[in-house]
């Protein structure tokens, strides 16, 4: 069995983003040579995450205004509380972004079969970054023969 990883970079843009990255993970897989195995995705951040949806442009709003409801970002959160906690000099206001991303994934297994990604039609490889903007890592590693 053979195992490659690989990081992709992603830079974000403010407020919760939504980024189908499964064009870079394809573009990985095809250089590989990997016929059949696995695929592991992996959010290497602490207000990222990870999940297999439709890239939908309406669903991506709903998606947005539904994690928005579950942890909004004016309400009182004690890891706000920036003055009772040693960090450093750019530390954002960001408790509800965590919340967010514990709802999600941290990371997606995703066949290999016949040297393809085995998702449905309307399955695509979504990078929530739920803190930006920023500069992000996704972590890749391909198992197979």
């Amino acid at each position: 069995m053979k195992i490659i990883n690989q990081t992709i970079e992603i830079l974000t843009e403010s407020g919760i983003g939504i980024y189908n990255i499964t064009p870079q993970i394809v573009e990985f897989l095809d250089s590989s040579a990997i016929k059949n195995g696995q695929l592991l995705v992996f959010s290497r951040h602490t207000t990222t995450a990870l999940a297999i949806n439709e890239d939908e442009e309406r669903l991506l709003t709903d998606i947005k205004v539904y994690l928005q409801k579950l942890a909004p970002p004016g309400d009182k959160y004690l890891h706000n509380d920036l003055h009772l906690r040693i960090v450093p000099p750019d530390e954002p206001i960001n408790a509800h972004s965590h919340l967010m991303a514990m709802t999600l994934n941290t990371s997606e297994v995703i066949p290999i079969a016949e040297g393809k990604l085995a998702l449905g039609t309307w399955q695509s490889v979504l990078f929530f970054d739920l803190d930006g903007p920023r500069n992000r890592t996704v972590f890749i590693q391909i198992m197979g023969e």
